[in-house]
């Protein structure tokens, strides 16, 4: 399906940012997923990191990551990633993962360790982190909260009804629970999390995830469009008219949530500094 005249991709160009995160080789979800907003975020300097390799265990439909078994964790990782924040001179930064189900902590200590290395290099500085369910264990998402990150994050990214075709190796439950718990083990780090629109969902459906989220006491939530990266990707079912999205945002608004950023091209790392800040 040709995108309609509202969703325009800016190119993403050649930017600094590009050449600072090759220089330290780091990886970011921008790139590995094909993010449409890769460009308008390198022409500001920002960037999402993504850590523990670029192989993912799980076959989500609508990813771009390369499913595949994944390298071992790199020791080095941490600093380097720590490195390219402080010459990018980032404020905020947003750290996530692959989800890496082979390992016994699902890359929770990994996670920590990145926190670690940026709040060691960099004295100010905020840090959101966007984890996987690590299968529900505790221990891993405690591992990651015990670092003191600012922001946790975990995408529910689509209705119930949608798991089975859209993330069939995920549960929708265990991601409501996942950003629940969090604050119940954390109450002063603030929640997060997101959905894509545009894979055949119903707005009683969407409105039913937003209120779960809710109930799970969730401070920030993200709505986008879903854009087919691949041809082998999820086609998309339909693209949502940005007043739908500014209809889900004032209701977001109404339900509770402390700010809500919903618009075709939003998605959970972008603008993620002003949405903190309030």
């Amino acid at each position: 399906m040709r995108h309609p005249e509202w969703i325009k991709v800016k190119s993403t160009g050649t930017h600094e940012t590009r050449k600072v995160l090759r220089r330290y080789g780091v990886s970011t979800v921008c790139e590995e997923a094909k993010c449409p907003n890769q460009g308008a975020c390198f022409s500001q300097g920002t960037a999402t990191f993504l850590i523990l390799g670029d192989r993912c265990t799980r076959n989500c439909s609508f990813c771009a990551v390369e499913t595949a078994d994944p390298l071992p964790p790199d020791p080095y990782e941490p600093e380097r990633v720590a490195d390219a924040v402080q010459e990018l001179g980032l404020k905020y930064v947003v750290v996530t993962s692959v989800t890496r189900d082979d390992l016994p902590d699902g890359g929770a200590v990994q996670f920590a360790n990145t926190i670690n290395a940026v709040r060691n290099k960099i004295n100010v500085i905020n840090i959101e982190v966007l984890t996987p369910d690590f299968k529900g264990d505790q221990e891993a998402l405690s591992t990651v909260l015990d670092a003191g990150p600012d922001v946790f994050n975990h995408n529910v990214e689509t209705v119930p009804r949608l798991y089975s075709v859209v993330r069939p190796m995920a549960d929708y439950r265990l991601s409501i629970n996942t950003v629940k718990r969090a604050r119940q083990l954390y109450p002063d780090i603030k929640t997060k999390s997101g959905l894509m629109l545009g894979l055949g969902e119903a707005e009683s459906e969407v409105l039913a995830v937003m209120n779960d989220l809710r109930e799970a006491d969730c401070d920030f939530l993200t709505i986008g469009q879903y854009l087919r990266p691949r041809r082998v990707n999820i086609a998309v079912a339909e693209y949502i008219k940005p007043e739908v999205f500014e209809k889900y945002r004032a209701r977001g608004l109404e339900m509770g949530f402390r700010a809500v950023a919903s618009s075709p091209l939003t998605r959970s790392s972008m603008n993620a500094s002003a949405m903190f800040a309030g």
